[in-house]
């Protein structure tokens, strides 16, 4: 009887500690449950305080407000020769019969271009791009940011850099001030703006992809800014803007095959563009300096190979008149221009610029490499023939 009952009372204890022991598991794994919401709410903040701020891409909506009020719409009417020819535009026919037309005549036609403008000063003094207003022009039209038609006249035009300048009959213009395009570094946000396929005041953006771009066959004095913000035909002659609301460029070309945007487009940096249409509007043409007619190309690892140079910086005379200032002063065919008036010369299009923006009745010291001997030669700078007004 006695063990039964201490064996009944084994049994008890048992029990309890066993459900002792059950209910601080299910507790501990209670707590650790709820560890993470207590923590939570620890963590949350109280009321009324500002959460956590959430990274945004930058706003530009000011800047492209208030510099689109400056950029303008341009149509202009040329008057072209086309052929009366039903074999015309036919290649195999042409390549037989030529294209005097003397066969069906030829006739005068109406041509359309569509671009954009950038107005750059408050006498109403637009900037654009020369193929935008070239040829046998008959009319000049201009669409302003607030629909006005504003009708244009041709103030001045530069092929060799395709940077053109019209004036319109217009009061109270906002401006696009101009920018410094010295500073411009690759990476840098720039708003392309313009009239692509006729629609007017249209802001893309994207960013300074390169600089100092040359060698696109585009035009004869080629500094371009590279950008990937769309440029489409009809943004010709638009502004490229930097954050600022600035104007740092002029957008002139694409590179595509199709004829749309592949995300590579060029301007004219503002620098150059400004001292351009600075001069046609003081004097309707460009005044350049120039060494007579020399022919320079670039030099590559063969040419310098070939001429005992190490390197290729630097820009070969490749031909020139014996009656150029340039022949006269000593140049010859065969040296390379490694410095012109203490700058170093990269390549024969840099060689250009710098011989543009030189004035002229000066006189340039240009250091060159003949038989790999270096020589400093004084050369005469005379005002280079170009074509402006009309």
């Amino acid at each position: 009887m006695l063990r039964r009952f201490f064996f009944a009372v084994v049994l008890v204890i048992a029990g309890f500690a066993f459900g002792l022991v059950l209910t601080g598991r299910f507790r501990s794994a209670s707590d650790s449950v709820a560890a993470p919401a207590d923590q939570a709410a620890r963590t949350a903040p109280a009321a009324g305080q500002a959460a956590a701020p959430v990274a945004t891409l930058p706003d530009f909506s000011a800047v492209a407000s208030r510099a689109s009020g400056g950029i303008v719409n341009i149509s202009s009417v040329s008057m072209v020769r086309r052929s009366n020819s039903p074999f015309a535009n036919d290649p195999f026919f042409r390549q037989f019969f030529g294209g005097d037309d003397e066969w069906f005549g030829s006739r005068l036609s109406p041509q359309q271009s569509l671009g954009s403008g950038v107005t750059i000063s408050p006498d109403c003094y637009l900037g654009t791009n020369n193929h935008v207003v070239s040829g046998n022009l008959r009319d000049i039209t201009t669409v302003l940011a607030d629909k006005r038609e504003v009708h244009g006249q041709i103030v001045g035009r530069d092929p060799a850099t395709d940077i053109a300048v019209i004036r319109i009959n217009a009061r109270n213009l906002p401006v696009v001030p101009w920018g410094d395009s010295s500073r411009l570094k690759v990476g840098q946000w720039v708003l392309a703006i313009g009239s692509p396929f006729q629609l007017n005041q249209t802001v893309t953006l994207g960013i300074v992809s390169a600089i100092g771009r040359a060698g696109l066959g585009v035009s004869e004095y080629e500094d371009f800014i590279q950008t990937d913000a769309a440029i489409n035909p009809g943004n010709s002659g638009g502004g490229l803007v930097d954050t600022r609301g600035e104007l740092i460029g002029i957008n002139t070309a694409i590179l595509s095959e199709g004829g749309g945007s592949n995300g590579v487009g060029f301007a004219v940096p503002s620098n150059l563009a400004r001292r351009i249409a600075d001069e046609l509007i003081r004097y309707g043409e460009v005044r350049r300096g120039s060494i007579g007619m020399v022919r320079f190309v670039t030099l590559t690892p063969e040419l310098a190979e070939q001429l005992g140079i190490k390197g290729t910086r630097g820009a070969l005379v490749y031909s020139m008149y014996r009656t150029s200032p340039a022949y006269e002063a000593g140049i010859r065919p065969g040296d390379v221009v490694v410095r012109f008036n203490g700058q170093a010369v990269e390549d024969d299009a840099q060689l250009r610029r710098l011989l543009s923006d030189t004035k002229a009745d000066t006189t340039a010291r240009v250091d060159v490499v003949r038989e790999g001997r270096r020589q400093t030669i004084e050369v005469p700078v005379v005002q280079q023939e170009t074509t402006g007004r009309d």
